[in-house]
């Protein structure tokens, strides 16, 4: 997660989600025990974290509190493992199939949590843009 000044993430030379407004791009990779509460928990975790800079420039002030959004990115790169050989492998992402319906609860709990969201779009070639704002780039990582 990175908490921008600006972002948006385009397919095929098209915008297809932004964040206009300070808040938060979200980069999300779902595992193979990641389940229904856990979306619901990121959610929340996201909702509530105090990562936006206060009047002093401390972190200190929700998303909400300043009235910014979130930009909310499939990543199952997130999962890639380097370890051995030259070449990612991704046996530790969830399938698409699995995957893609979690990462639409997320959203769909963020924007039930009175959250703006815009998203990408899952399984295609995107490209990201962002303005990261501190810069602060934080691993959310909730337990399973």
């Amino acid at each position: 997660m990175q908490r921008a000044a600006w972002a948006r993430v385009s397919v095929a030379g098209k915008v297809v989600g932004a964040l206009d407004a300070p808040g938060l791009v979200v980069l999300l990779g779902v595992t193979h025990t990641d389940r229904e509460a856990q979306a619901a928990a990121m959610a929340a975790k996201l909702c509530e974290l105090r990562i936006m800079p206060d009047s002093d420039g401390r972190m200190n002030r929700s998303v909400a509190d300043v009235g910014g959004g979130f930009l909310v990115i499939s990543q199952f790169t997130l999962y890639g493992e380097v370890a051995k050989g030259r070449r990612p492998s991704f046996a530790a992402a969830a399938p698409a199939e699995d995957a893609g319906p979690l990462v639409d609860r997320v959203v769909e709990h963020l924007r039930s949590l009175g959250a703006s969201v815009a998203t990408g779009c899952f399984g295609a070639e995107m490209l990201v843009e962002l303005a990261n704002d501190g810069p602060v780039t934080l691993i959310v990582d909730l337990p399973a």
